[in-house]
């Protein structure tokens, strides 16, 4: 099935121009655009490449002259990335789960199932689960006794939902994603070295003495809000008394993890191998690039991003840029790297000035 020019338009609520009629069946790069294909050039960098395909649609940025580049249509917008995110939602339709139940699946006779919702092969849901209308659950997932995914979510193939979840509409969730697994949290009988070095924050005596670590089990579950996504390989553990949860429309990105307790608000944004300690605390639109960390107990504020492999140790609060392991504001991470890299000129400099001051002898 094509998308008329008219029909991407509309959905990206912008202008058409041409032959608004034509049909293309895919988007691609301008210099490898086929005649039925859209064409991306949606900044004047990569109108160049439109002379060496076929395009005869194009997507272009606003006031191009469309008609110099010999299309037949073209539409024209004025944010290119947020365009492509619109974009990019008409044309995927997402993994193929066949309508209704698949005869392989498991569904255990409690269970609720939404009206248009579409359950794939050797899927097995647990009692008391309820999923939502026009849910699409892919292959190999498993969603266990009581919990509630919301109407038209997304399970790709192989998302392991834990007993007890609670999951709001439109959600989506990566292939291996694991939503509600137990929370790694071990104590000793008797006082552990951890806790004494976090009480001394020194050396420990008794080194070697035998120390046998007990579970404390996961009695909470995770909640998520509407509109979230979850990455490939996400794990999420659950609370050990009250649950882990996450804030309406966040975006978590591939290989995350997310401990037991932890709280995060609406609107973040957390890229891949970010790790977050039990009980971390994350406000609104906050932002953190990829392999942030953040201790345990630690609070983020409102707003806050993250530059890459930042380690945040301590409270940050709202509206912060950070770098650095340990983090800090991320000027004064630029000046202090900038100095470290002025380190060797600066010890030959020392280095001659000892020299110069060990030949000197006042009596000269």
């Amino acid at each position: 099935m094509g998308f008329r020019v008219s029909e991407i338009a509309a959905a990206l609520d912008a202008a058409a121009y041409g032959d608004t009629g034509l049909s293309v069946e895919r988007a691609a790069e301008p210099a490898d655009a086929g005649a039925g294909d859209l064409a991306l050039a949606m900044t004047p960098n990569y109108a160049s490449g439109l002379s060496n395909g076929k395009a005869r649609v194009a997507l272009l940025w606003e006031g191009a002259d469309w008609e110099s580049f010999g299309l037949a249509a073209a539409i024209t917008v004025q944010r290119p990335r947020f365009a492509m995110a619109g974009l990019t939602a008409l044309m995927d339709s997402g993994p193929s789960v066949a309508p209704g139940i698949h005869p392989t699946a498991v569904i255990d006779g409690t269970a609720e199932i939404g009206l248009g919702a579409a359950i794939g092969p050797l899927v097995v849901i647990g009692a008391g689960v309820r999923i939502g209308a026009q849910a699409r659950i892919a292959s190999h997932s498993s969603i266990e006794e009581s919990a509630r995914i919301g109407s038209h979510a997304l399970l790709h193939a192989g998302v392991r939902i834990g007993r007890g979840v609670q999951i709001g509409d439109r959600f989506i969730a990566q292939s291996g994603a694991v939503i509600g697994s137990d929370g790694f949290s071990f104590v000793t009988p008797e006082k552990s070295r951890v806790e004494t070095v976090r009480e001394t924050m020194g050396s420990i005596e008794d080194a070697g003495d035998e120390q046998r670590w007990s579970r404390i089990h996961s009695l909470g579950s995770v909640v998520i809000g509407d509109d979230v996504e979850i990455g490939a390989s996400t794990c999420i553990d659950a609370g050990t008394i009250k649950s882990t949860r996450i804030g309406d429309r966040t975006k978590i990105d591939n290989q995350v993890h997310i401990a037991h307790n932890c709280e995060i608000g609406r609107d973040c944004l957390i890229a891949g191998q970010v790790g977050m300690a039990g009980s971390a605390r994350i406000g609104n639109n906050v932002v953190f690039a990829g392999k942030v960390g953040v201790a345990d107990n630690t609070f983020v504020g409102d707003g806050v991003i993250a530059g890459g492999a930042t380690m945040i140790m301590s409270n940050a609060p709202a509206g912060r840029v950070l770098l650095g392991s340990p983090a800090m504001k991320m000027d004064a991470h630029v000046a202090i790297y900038k100095a470290l890299r002025r380190l060797p000129r600066l010890a030959a400099k020392v280095s001659e000035l000892q020299k110069a001051v060990s030949k000197f002898d006042p009596r000269d």
